[in-house]
């Protein structure tokens, strides 16, 4: 699924514009006992209550594409004949309406998933007559010729506050008002079957994780039986230690510069071309930026090796996972660094008597503690 069929599934998840009839919940304790099972009519719910439940399931299509936001494929055989898609399929059809397809699903993720609090599973299911959009952009909404029915959950942490002293009108006092449970966003949840080509693709789902560093494996793995990309935190920490490796002493200011202005151009020009398919990089792409840097043959090839092992086979990974396009970020010991990406020509790594330094280049305002500062003319360093 691209930005554009997302957002268009999102925009419906709402009372007065969607179909669900009416949304289905379990609350479950720290000890994976189930408190609660219930199904609220959304008709009958009061306008604020309405707009909680269908934010809550809104929020798990929020987030950034291959971040938090991550394409599950079946396979073939799946799709024709395994249990985990089998359950999903039958939700679908039935509407969330049979309670023996609810429970089987409650409990598989009620033993499969290990969250340090207690959660609500909430779960609604829409059939959103996909209106006609024509080349230009004009939508029929008159015209339909596809009928996409999908599944969507979201699972919510729910947390104890603390105790408070609230105001009670009636006696215009302020009171103890206990602790309560609180339904804080969902923690991770999903989008069945994909809305692809703005059409129903059970081939696929659409998977969020709110969590840059944990995606759940053994969720996944009970729901869809799949596996999942390596968290996003997780990516870029084996990309940032693969350089290291792959490049060794190769592996020098001016590469990391390259590799990293390279990446975030790419992001640029993509966000400029509104393209609403995701970016995505190759192992090629990298190569191409250490190539210019002049980095060695030998070195190339252990990075391709390297980058296979770790990511997979020709992996395409979303730049955004492996670096942060919003800061460039040097670090020593004792001392950190941070500049802007489009900047990073202000650094530099030299040795001067034998000593290595970074130099920053300050013709401009500098500050110190928030105290602009002078820097005194002095002779130049011997190099």
């Amino acid at each position: 699924m691209n930005t554009k069929e997302i957002g268009e599934i999102r925009r419906r998840v709402r009372r007065d514009r969607s179909n669900m009839t009416a949304i289905y919940g379990c609350y479950v304790n720290d000890n994976k006992e189930i408190i609660s099972q219930f199904r609220k009519s959304t008709a009958t719910m009061s306008e604020n209550e309405a707009e909680k439940y269908f934010g809550l399931l809104k929020r798990a299509l929020s987030g950034s594409l291959g971040k938090n936001l991550i394409d599950i494929t079946f396979q073939t055989a799946q799709v024709a004949s395994s249990p985990e898609h089998g359950l999903l399929m039958d939700l679908r059809k039935t509407e969330l309406k049979d309670e023996t397809f609810l429970d089987a699903f409650y409990k598989k993720i009620i033993e499969n998933l290990s969250l340090d609090t207690a959660y609500l599973i909430l779960l609604g299911c829409d059939n959103y007559d996909v209106p006609f959009k024509s080349k230009d952009g004009d939508t029929q909404a008159d015209n339909s010729g596809e009928s996409y029915r999908y599944l969507l959950c979201a699972i919510c942490p729910v947390k104890q506050t603390k105790a408070t002293l609230h105001y009670v009108p009636e006696e215009k006092e302020f009171h103890d008002g206990g602790i309560t449970n609180v339904v804080a966003a969902p923690e991770l949840g999903f989008l069945f079957p994909a809305f692809d080509d703005r059409a129903t693709n059970i081939y696929n789902a659409l998977y969020y994780t709110h969590s840059t560093k944990e995606s759940h494996e053994d969720f996944v793995d009970a729901v869809f039986h799949t596996q999942v990309p390596k968290p996003a935190e997780e990516q870029k920490q084996s990309f940032q230690a693969l350089l290291t490796t792959a490049l060794d002493d190769a592996c020098s200011m001016d590469v990391v510069q390259t590799v990293h202005e390279q990446l975030c151009q790419r992001i640029e020009l993509h966000k400029e071309s509104k393209v609403p398919e995701p970016l995505l990089v190759t192992k090629e792409d990298v190569k191409e930026a250490l190539t210019t840097c002049g980095v060695a043959e030998d070195k190339l090839a252990k990075f391709s090796v390297e980058y296979d092992e770790v990511f997979g086979f020709e992996a395409e990974l979303h730049p955004k996972n492996i670096i942060n396009d919003k800061r460039f970020e040097i670090k020593t010991p004792d001392v950190a660094i941070k500049v802007a990406p489009d900047r990073t020509d202000l650094i530099e790594t030299r040795v001067i008597g034998g000593v290595k330094y970074i130099l920053i280049c300050a013709e401009e305002d500098v500050e110190v503690n928030g105290v602009s500062i002078h820097i005194g003319e002095k002779e130049p360093a011997a190099v």
